[in-house]
């Protein structure tokens, strides 16, 4: 049996895949202090304008990044949304882990009070 993913869920794959690359989160890390131009994030990098501009689609595919023009200038800007998904989706496995932790603590109390 193979699961049809929702809508949603591909969305989130888009996400995280897009994440996965540093130089894509490293932009995104650039727009959280505003809009820029391809130019702009290619700076700190030793990269071609057209090699950055192919992660920007990347990251507007994935819905974290918005395109505008102003004038002769093509901005990018962020798109939080999706990483908020992203976010929710993880925090569901941190109820997990506290309760790991807790059945490891009492496990490490027990087998202190047996030595």
């Amino acid at each position: 049996m193979v699961l049809k993913p929702s809508g949603s869920e591909v969305a989130l794959t888009g996400v995280f895949a897009a994440l996965a690359d540093p130089t894509r989160r490293a932009i995104l890390t650039r727009l959280k202090d505003g809009d820029a131009t391809v130019a702009e994030l290619a700076a700190p990098f030793s990269m071609s304008q057209p090699a950055v501009s192919k992660h920007l689609k990347v990251l507007e595919q994935a819905g974290l990044i918005s395109r505008s023009q102003r004038a002769t200038a093509r901005l990018s800007h962020l798109e939080a949304q999706p990483l908020r998904e992203a976010v929710g989706w993880l925090m569901d496995y941190r109820a997990y882990w506290a309760e790991s932790f807790d059945r490891l603590d009492e496990l490490l109390d027990d087998l202190k009070e047996q030595s």
